[in-house]
């Protein structure tokens, strides 16, 4: 499997900045830990190998909102998947969170007994 390099930062700002690559799809730092997940551009159901490290939250947010088949036929490549309306609303929210943000909604949700 090839795993492509995070895009260097280009915003200048805080030190937390300039040590963590950007996030491919928002651009906040990644900060190692809990909050990162690979994603396959072409998904592994299509054959995809190759993978980019995101924030979690974005990885959840592209599945929430394309099928496989979409990632496979149009949107396996970071600049479209910023191109997509839903994803594009997505980013200019989750811009003004912290990087190690986990929305815990569907975790909650999850853990709530009926």
């Amino acid at each position: 499997m090839r795993r492509l390099p995070p895009p260097p930062i280009t915003i200048a700002g805080t030190r937390q900045e300039e040590d963590h690559p950007a996030c491919p799809l928002c651009g906040r730092p990644m900060v190692p830990g809990a909050s990162l997940n690979e994603h396959h551009l072409v998904p592994r159901t299509y054959g995809g190998r190759d993978t980019v490290t995101m924030h979690r939250i974005c990885h959840a947010k592209i599945h929430a909102v394309l099928t496989e088949q979409q990632l496979r036929d149009q949107y396996h490549e970071i600049d479209a998947l910023r191109g997509h309306p839903d994803i594009a609303a997505f980013i200019g929210w989750v811009r003004r969170k912290p990087p190690e943000f986990i929305d815990g909604h569907a975790t909650d949700r999850r853990r709530r007994k009926r």
